[in-house]
């Protein structure tokens, strides 16, 4: 135990500088527009050379990597609370079977036409149908993705949220919308919780306040999504390894036990059985956990595996991310709740 502890604790140290930087650079940043993840993220690749020249810190970043980035979604639960769910998320979930229909079926026919690797093409349709790059960062490892694929995917989604949170609050007044029709649309079709949390209270604060939960209803989404993932990566890698017919999933084997927790954290908010006075303590550990996390996953990731990628999966993250504010916005056009 102690000799683990030894040969993570360099890699965690670097993790947890990379995360303090980010999040004290974020901070300067007025109006949040480059929140602290997409900052580790930076930070961290811009700093990928140490890892490649000191094999000491490799076995502590991967732990942030992986360990990390679970007690961060795990502990994510605690904002959530069930009733504020399915008080606001009601009409949500209606809107939200279009807009996730539209991010994976126009992400994964663009994904093909551009010939892309189904693996970024459903990273970046799972960070506009969920939650940016929570989600990114929840289904990457789960489906095996390189770094690099991970990395690109968040920074395609940080890209479009800057000009949603500028452009979005004048189209929503330009239109005439109604409080409760801004912040549906803003917590639908806004990936980041940051951005959505900047362009909904950009509006008003009821629009702001009903954003944020119903941005906290796709949150929950990451459950299924990673389930199904776990699924089709299983399905898959027998099909490469040659086995014919129908191939037998064990999901004992696969399933991610850290959705689990993550509900019960969910359920032990919502039934007030963790107090009101820690649950800004814990939302800041998830929030600090899953910084560290991105640090981590920048520091295995070089610009240049970036720069490599091309051009072709950041406009299919452009046209998805486009298409869902339309089909939102036009959802709720069709059905009388503009």
């Amino acid at each position: 135990m102690i000799k683990k502890v030894q040969n993570i604790a360099p890699g965690l140290l670097l993790s947890a500088f990379v995360a303090f930087t980010a999040m004290l650079i974020s901070s300067f940043i007025p109006g949040d527009i480059i929140g602290a993840t997409v900052m580790a993220l930076l930070v961290g690749m811009s700093l990928n050379f140490m890892l490649n020249r000191y094999k000491i810190f490799n076995a502590g970043v991967s732990y942030s990597a992986k360990t990390l980035l679970r007690i961060g979604i795990v502990l994510m639960g605690v904002n959530m609370n069930f009733s504020e769910v399915l008080s606001v998320g009601k009409y949500s979930l209606f809107v939200m079977i279009f807009t996730m229909a539209t991010a994976f079926g126009a992400g994964n026919l663009i994904g093909k036409l551009f010939k892309m690797n189904w693996k970024l093409t459903n990273l970046l349709s799972v960070s506009t149908a969920i939650c940016g790059g929570s989600a990114v960062a929840a289904v990457g490892p789960v489906i095996k993705a390189k770094n690099e694929d991970i990395a690109y995917a968040i920074s395609s989604t940080f890209i479009f949220d800057i000009l949603t949170v500028v452009v979005i609050p004048w189209i929503g007044i330009a239109l005439g919308m109604s409080n409760a029709g801004y912040g549906l649309w803003v917590g639908t079709a806004v990936n980041d919780t940051s951005s959505v949390v900047a362009a909904g209270y950009a509006f008003s604060d009821f629009a702001g306040n009903t954003a944020v939960i119903v941005k906290l209803t796709r949150t929950l989404f990451i459950i299924p999504y990673v389930l199904i993932f776990s699924v089709i990566t299983e399905r898959l890698e027998a099909k490469s390894e040659g086995k014919n017919g129908r191939v037998s999933v064990n999901l004992k084997k696969i399933f991610p036990y850290f959705i689990i927790l993550f509900l019960v954290v969910v359920a032990l908010r919502s039934t007030g059985v963790i107090p009101t006075t820690l649950i800004p303590t814990l939302s800041k550990t998830s929030k600090f956990c899953m910084v560290m996390a991105l640090s981590a996953i920048g520091l295995k990731t070089s610009f240049r595996d970036i720069t490599n990628i091309g051009f072709k999966p950041m406009i299919l993250g452009f046209i998805v991310d486009t298409l869902v504010v339309f089909v939102s916005i036009g959802v709720q056009i069709a059905t009388g709740r503009f």
